[in-house]
C-alpha cells in the first residue's frame, strides 16, 4: 500500500517532469510554422505569449466574445468592478500571478483568514475553533489512507472512529468544514472528491489577495499585442486545420488545446484522429467542479466590517454556508455568498430573483429579521455555461498522481498540444495553474525547434 507521503512525492516528481516536457510521445524535432491556440483564457493567453515573444507566429481563437475565460470581471458596477470566475492571487510568495500583477500595474489586497466569524442557523456566534472537527477529519483521512482501495472524503469520514464517536453537534461541525475547505476548496462533491489524492495540489505561501480593478488587468496585459480572433467557436480539430462552427477552418502547424475540461469531456469537439488512450482514460477520470458566486451590494455595511470571512451554519450544509465581505478591504458594502458542488448545481436552477431572495432569507437568519434588501445582485452559472461546463477541475475516486500529467502535452507526433489548469499536476483548480501550464507547453513547443 502506498502511503500519503509517498504519494505527494511521486505526484511532485510528475509534476516536475511535466513542466520538462515529460511524454513528448513521438515528437520530431521540426521547425514550427503558424501555431493555433483553441482558448483564449489564461492558459491560452500564457501560450501565445511565450511563442509571441519568442518571434513564433501564434494566433489565438476564442468561442467567446471576449478573453480571459473564466477570468470574467463584470463591470455592470461601473464603480466596482467584480470579478464572476477566478478573483484571487492564492498565496502571493513566489506565485506566476504576483509577477504578472506588478508587471500590469495591477493594485492588489490582501485577504485574511483570521478575519472571520462563523455563525449558527440562528445568527449566534459560534467560537470558530474547529480543531475538534479538524481533528476527526484529519483522522478519517489517516484512516482511508490505510485502505487497499480509494474512496471519497464522504465514504472515509462516515466509515471513520471519530465520525462515529461524535455528537450531532461537532458532526455538523465537521461537515461544515468539509465545506468550507474541501468542497468550496475543490468544487467538489465530498461524495466524489478522492480521499487518497483529492487534496494533492501544491500552494504558494502568503496572504491571498484580490484585484480592486479586476482580475481582467491580468488578462488584458497577456493579451497585448497577441493575434485573437473572437467569436470563433472550433467545434472539430484534425492534424494541420481546426473546424469552426460558421463553417470556416484554420490550418496551423501546430495546434495547442487549452478548452477547459468540462468541454473536452462534453464532446462538442470533435477530434479528427484518436488520441492517445492514457490521454482520453486520463480527460474521463478527472471531474470538473462547480462554485458559484451571488454578489450583493447595498447602500450600506449592515455587518461588522472588521471580518473579511463569514461562516453560517445553516439548516442545510453546504447552503451559503461562505460570504466574504468586502467592507474591511475595499470599505465596499458589498457581500458575495459562495454555493459549492452540489449547493451549487441546485442553486443554478433557481432564476436571479429567486437567488437572491435565497441568498437574503440566509443573511436574515445570521444578522436578524430587519437585515435590508440588496440594491443590486450579479450570479453566476458555471454549470451552465458551455464554454466551461463548471469552474474548474478536481481529482475524484480513482484518480491516480500520473493522471493529469497524462492530460497534458503532445499528441498526434506534436501537431497537437493540450494545456490548461486541468493539466496541472502540482496547481490544478487555479489561475497560476493556468499560467504555469501555458507556459510549460509553449517551452517544450520551442525546444521541438
Amino acid at each position: 500500500m502506498t502511503t500519503a507521503s509517498t504519494r505527494r512525492q511521486v505526484l511532485a516528481a510528475i509534476g516536475g517532469l511535466g513542466a520538462l516536457g515529460l511524454g513528448a510521445r513521438g515528437v520530431l524535432g521540426q521547425p514550427q510554422g503558424r501555431i493555433l491556440v483553441v482558448g483564449a483564457g489564461l492558459a491560452g493567453l500564457s501560450v501565445a505569449r511565450v511563442l509571441r515573444d519568442a518571434g513564433r507566429n501564434v494566433t489565438v481563437v476564442e468561442a467567446r466574445s471576449r478573453i480571459g475565460g473564466r477570468i470574467h470581471t463584470s463591470r455592470v458596477w461601473p464603480d466596482l468592478p467584480m470579478d464572476l470566475g477566478a478573483s484571487w492571487i492564492h498565496g502571493q510568495r513566489g506565485n506566476p500571478l504576483t509577477a504578472l500583477a506588478r508587471e500590469a500595474g495591477a493594485r492588489v489586497v490582501a485577504t485574511r483568514y483570521d478575519a472571520a466569524i462563523l455563525k449558527d442557523a440562528n445568527g449566534r456566534d459560534i467560537d470558530p475553533d474547529l480543531r475538534g472537527a479538524e481533528r476527526i477529519l484529519r483522522g478519517a483521512l489517516a484512516e482511508a489512507d490505510r485502505k487497499s482501495r480509494d474512496m471519497s472524503v464522504l465514504d472515509a469520514l462516515e466509515a471513520s472512529s471519530g465520525w462515529r464517536g461524535a455528537d450531532a453537534g461537532l458532526r455538523r461541525l465537521v461537515l461544515y468544514l468539509v465545506n468550507s475547505t474541501l468542497e468550496q476548496e475543490y468544487g467538489a462533491p465530498a461524495r466524489q472528491l478522492s480521499a487518497w489524492y483529492g487534496q494533492e495540489d501544491a500552494e504558494f505561501g502568503g496572504q491571498d489577495a484580490l484585484f480592486p480593478g479586476g482580475f481582467d488587468q491580468i488578462v488584458a496585459y497577456l493579451a497585448r499585442g497577441l493575434d485573437i480572433r473572437l467569436s470563433a467557436e472550433v467545434t472539430g480539430i484534425a492534424p494541420g486545420h481546426v473546424r469552426l462552427a460558421d463553417g470556416g477552418r484554420i490550418d496551423a502547424d501546430v495546434i495547442v488545446c487549452t478548452l477547459p475540461l468540462g468541454v473536452l469531456q462534453s464532446g462538442r469537439i470533435r477530434f479528427a484522429e484518436p488520441l492517445a488512450q492514457d490521454r482520453v482514460a486520463a480527460s474521463r477520470s478527472l471531474r470538473m467542479g462547480l462554485l458559484n458566486k451571488c454578489w450583493l451590494r447595498f447602500d450600506g455595511i449592515h455587518w461588522p466590517d472588521d471580518v473579511d470571512w463569514i461562516g453560517w451554519l445553516g439548516p442545510r450544509p453546504g447552503l451559503w454556508g461562505e460570504w466574504v465581505s468586502l467592507a474591511r478591504t475595499l470599505r465596499a458594502p458589498v457581500l458575495v455568498g459562495f454555493n459549492a458542488a452540489d449547493a451549487a448545481a441546485e442553486m443554478e436552477s433557481l432564476s436571479d430573483r429567486d437567488t437572491v431572495a435565497a441568498a437574503r432569507e440566509a443573511l436574515r437568519s445570521m444578522f436578524g429579521s430587519g437585515f435590508p434588501a440588496p440594491r443590486a445582485a450579479q450570479a453566476t452559472r458555471w454549470g451552465q455555461d458551455r464554454h466551461t461546463f463548471g469552474s474548474y477541475s478536481y481529482n475524484a475516486v480513482g484518480t491516480r498522481p500520473s493522471t493529469r500529467a497524462e492530460l497534458a502535452g503532445p499528441d498526434w507526433d506534436g501537431k497537437i498540444w493540450f494545456a490548461g489548469e486541468a493539466t496541472s499536476a502540482r496547481y490544478f483548480g487555479t489561475a497560476h495553474g493556468a499560467v504555469l501550464s501555458g507556459r510549460a507547453v509553449a517551452r517544450d513547443i520551442l525546444a521541438t525547434d
